[in-house]
């Protein structure tokens, strides 16, 4: 039985790392054959997906954003993963950080592929040179060090290093990079969501299709508004630099020593190991609590026949497995998904030489998935042009945030 795969792995080298591991199943599976095919970026993506469900052409397994959860769903294109998960040995090895990248509605619908957050990189030989000794740890310390070192390194009367790159955008990098100070705020923005006809949640059952759910959004918090405050205060002070639009993950100032520190997260570290640049990395400074922001993609198995199903099971439980993530993770610099890998022998003397690697795993259990129902892309999208809003200091972040909860509101609760 052939398999079809689609995803959208970048950079090309872990596509390479993929088809080694897919080719590995094959040779240990000679009655299931996977074929693994890369059809874009998300963006690229999306609309081949919606078509090819909608056309009854889907692929058996799809490599994507947990947050497509709810779209699926509401397409009637997956099956609850519960009856197959409970049964599973692997779902206890799981990192249970990620089950709400799973679960949506009662039920899980996929499971991690990988799995990464968000850090603060930073270069030492600067830190060093700004005579910082102490990496900061809570949001007033990382403004007084984003301030030592925001800097006229030539003496020639203009600042030309700076101590932080804030992504400049309303796009979903953006917002995924300020999550984790709405989090650590205290903030948050997830709300209730409510049947208009009924209890469909209270039975465990998904909404039914073309069901409106009235989506309960706060993003006018205490939490949120102090986080854009932040951002804005780094900004005020002179000790922040924008990025381009829509570009805040290109590393080039970073790397040139023209911004001391960068939000990002682990599959930047070959990228940044094959420039020979020093570099580190800290954990997100906290206010109320510690936190930071989980990312990475999940693995669909789409609506088949039993049949095929079945087979894709196998696949999954084959990329859950301790083995496939630990490749996968020294191939990628993804964090392994799977609990086992990460204490294991080859993992571990993967990590021995990459200390950088043990701040994105002690954050891991405090890390928070972003919401995976439907309508998560219109709070994105409004809670992303808060953000550049106030960095461009078209308002304040009461008036900016007020704006989105307005606009939410007319969407979800008109």
């Amino acid at each position: 039985m052939r398999l079809m795969l689609w995803q959208g792995v970048n950079p090309p080298s872990n596509r390479t790392v993929l088809q080694g591991l897919v080719d590995q199943f094959n040779r240990e599976h000679p009655t299931i054959q996977v074929e693994s095919l890369y059809v874009g970026q998300s963006d690229q993506q999306l609309p081949k997906i919606l078509a090819a469900i909608v056309g009854n052409a889907a692929p058996d397994l799809l490599w994507y954003s947990p947050l497509l959860t709810g779209q699926l769903i509401e397409l009637n294109a997956l099956r609850p993963l519960d009856p197959w998960l409970d049964r599973s040995p692997l779902r206890q090895q799981l990192d249970p950080a990620l089950l709400d990248s799973m679960r949506l509605e009662n039920h899980l619908w996929s499971i991690p592929f990988g799995t990464n957050n968000v850090g603060i990189f930073y270069r030492p030989s600067l830190f060093k040179a700004a005579g910082i000794t102490q990496l900061p740890q809570t949001w007033s310390e990382f403004r007084q060090v984003a301030q030592t070192l925001t800097r006229d390194t030539n003496s020639d009367g203009r600042i030309d290093q700076h101590g932080m790159l804030l992504p400049l955008g309303k796009g979903e990098w953006t917002v995924f990079m300020w999550l984790p100070f709405l989090w650590s705020g205290g903030g948050g923005l997830e709300g209730s969501r409510e049947s208009e006809v009924g209890s469909r949640e209270n039975t465990g059952l998904p909404p039914a299709q073309g069901e409106r759910q009235n989506v309960d959004i706060q993003l006018v918090n205490a939490g949120a508004i102090a986080a854009l405050q932040f951002w804005r205060d780094l900004i005020n002070d002179g000790s922040a630099v924008l990025s381009a639009p829509e570009r805040g993950y290109e590393l080039d100032r970073f790397l040139a020593g023209k911004v001391a520190m960068q939000l990002s997260g682990p599959w930047t570290l070959g990228q940044l190991e094959k420039t020979g640049v020093d570099f580190g990395v800290l954990p997100i400074p906290r206010q109320v609590t510690q936190a930071t922001a989980i990312g990475g993609e999940n693995l669909f198995l789409l609506k088949t026949t039993p049949e095929r199903e079945q087979a894709a099971q196998v696949f999954a439980e084959y990329v859950m497995s301790e083995g496939f993530q630990t490749q996968w993770a020294i191939g990628t610099g993804y964090l392994p998904t799977n609990l086992r890998s990460r204490q294991s022998e080859t993992y571990l003397a993967y990590k021995a030489k990459r200390s950088v690697v043990d701040v994105f795993l002690s954050q891991a259990p405090y890390g928070r998935s972003r919401p995976i129902f439907p309508g998560y892309n219109r709070i994105s999208e409004n809670l992303g042009r808060a953000i550049e809003a106030t960095l461009l200091d078209r308002g304040t972040p009461l008036e900016t945030l007020t704006a989105a909860q307005k606009r939410l509101d007319l969407i979800f609760n008109p």
